[in-house]
């Protein structure tokens, strides 16, 4: 092998960055991190360019292992590949310059990303940590590494998937979820993993993933208790859904 030869074993960084380097491939997959499907149009439109050009940008994230695509009808409908795309785009957010806001419309977007959005198909923000939070307050989930609340363990990568989680379900899992409208036994018979967390980025403490964490966001938005604003990923908690969050889990979303 020659010096500089590539070694078996390690990932290449190099080629995902490729792929998000480009300013309009990075505004396509954020505009998919909400966990939808959208055809090139609306994608094309997201990103500010034409659709011929946008099929060239999704040729090369299909092709590079970051979307999906499915055919419907006229239409081909694209998602990101899986949960591990949303929780790098995620990561790299953390560490990208913040770019300067140029009006109060993109101040008050910004804030309403920090206080709730979707990450993939669970909560994240200050809510998805408040959420989490409430649920070991409740002890629905439980910490066994002597830590309280939500916060990360010294070995977590900041804004990353947490390797291995040190959460398990509590004794009050059962009737907590019961009350949020959240079966446990349905949820747990499902094939994914119930228990996934994440480093929030925004927030560097933990957020509910996995199956349970998807299931909770399902029911919160089904319920009318949070809904979605224009940009689609942030989150705004309903008068109904600031009563059953504060009666259920004591918290107090803004």
């Amino acid at each position: 092998m020659t010096a500089h030869g590539p070694e078996h074993g390690f990932a290449d960084i190099a080629a995902v960055g490729g792929l998000l380097a480009d300013p309009t491939r990075a505004k396509v997959i954020g505009a998919l991190t909400d966990g939808r499907a959208l055809p090139a149009s609306v994608l094309a439109a997201e990103a500010g360019i034409a659709p011929s050009t946008a099929s060239e940008h999704l040729a090369r994230l299909v092709g590079g292992g970051m979307l999906t695509v499915e055919r419907s009808g006229r239409h081909r409908y694209y998602r990101l590949a899986n949960a591990q795309v949303a929780a790098a785009f995620e990561a790299l957010a953390a560490l990208a310059p913040i770019r300067p806001v140029r009006s109060l419309r993109e101040s008050g977007r910004a804030a309403a990303m920090r206080n709730a959005r979707s990450c993939y198909d669970h909560l994240a923000g200050r809510l998805g940590v408040a959420v989490t939070e409430g649920l070991v307050a409740a002890q629905a989930l439980v910490r066994d590494d002597g830590a309280t609340g939500t916060e990360r363990a010294a070995g977590d990568r900041l804004a990353a998937p947490v390797a291995e989680h040190t959460y398990r379900l509590g004794p009050a899992a059962t009737p907590v979820l019961a009350e949020l409208g959240v079966d446990l036994a349905e949820v747990r018979g499902r094939r994914r993993p119930l228990l996934r967390f994440c480093v929030d980025w925004s927030e560097q403490r933990h957020h509910l993933a996995g199956g349970l964490g998807a299931a909770v966001l399902t029911r919160m938005e089904s319920a009318g208790w949070v809904a979605r604003h224009e940009s689609r990923r942030a989150l705004r908690v309903t008068d109904a859904g600031a009563s059953v969050l504060h009666s259920v889990l004591g918290i107090e979303p803004s």
